[in-house]
């Protein structure tokens, strides 16, 4: 890999992850992309940067912040900070504060709310919403895991969390609130059946489906006598005519 891997993944022409029908969810890890990453991080020699701005940095030299964004994109200010080596797709609003993290891919026309971390290779598709305060995990070690991948035209509620490589389908929902892992266990009310992730495939949200938080109530008799239960991950419905009419504000205020 060449020391211009940062400038490679800012121009989209290296990927940490890239979609392939036969890999586990549906996307490929490029192992030698987060590796070369990694070497980035090896340069341990801090940094000022922008000594001269309201707000003074202080970061690992081989991981710098990135300054120009390219037309047509827009970055509000109010303390939004990219590191070198994200990508963003045209069309892209980030609205402050954000932080969008090394290896990050995020394609055209998405919208990144207040308060959104976008993590270290996350894969985030054309079209996607991701509401204030909404945090999409990152992933460097090691170099063979997988990243959470959000696909196109996919929202994602505010407060919500998706973490540990958990893959988003097109067109899904994820309602405020809901934090999805890799050992989440996803319960589907429309097709009656429970979706969970392994060692070997990530949990991956099925295209359109809407997730709501819900409730289980806990084994035992203590838990009983004391009325626990625990919040789990619900597919409510499918996405119909209804939820695209409320998820589609978001164009409309542009």
């Amino acid at each position: 890999m060449t020391v211009d891997v940062l400038a490679e993944l800012e121009a989209g022409r290296l990927r940490a992850a890239g979609p392939d029908p036969d890999a586990p969810g549906g996307w490929r890890v490029e192992e030698s992309v987060k590796a070369a990453i990694l070497e980035r991080f090896a340069d341990g020699r801090l940094v000022e940067v922008d000594p001269t701005d309201a707000f003074r940095f202080v970061d690992r030299a081989g991981l710098p912040v990135r300054h120009a964004v390219g037309p047509g994109r827009r970055v509000v200010p109010g303390g939004t900070t990219l590191r070198a080596g994200a990508y963003l797709g045209e069309r892209v609003v980030i609205m402050p504060p954000s932080y969008v993290n090394v290896g990050a891919w995020i394609g055209d026309g998405t919208m990144v709310d207040s308060h959104v971390l976008v993590g270290s290779c996350a894969q985030v598709g054309a079209g996607v919403h991701l509401s204030a305060g909404v945090t999409i995990g990152g992933v460097l070690e090691p170099p063979g895991a997988r990243p959470v991948v959000i696909e196109d035209g996919a929202f994602i509620g505010a407060g919500s969390a998706v973490l540990e490589g958990v893959v988003v389908k097109e067109g899904a929902v994820i309602g405020a609130g809901v934090t999805l892992t890799a050992t989440t266990r996803l319960y589907d009310l429309v097709e009656e059946r429970v979706l969970a992730g392994t060692p070997e495939a990530p949990l991956v949200v099925p295209a359109r489906a809407v997730v709501i938080p819900g409730a289980r109530r806990l084994p035992g008799a203590f838990a009983q006598a004391h009325g626990l239960s625990a919040t789990v991950a619900v597919i409510a419905k499918m996405r119909d005519g209804g939820t695209d009419a409320r998820t589609s504000l978001e164009e409309a205020l542009r």
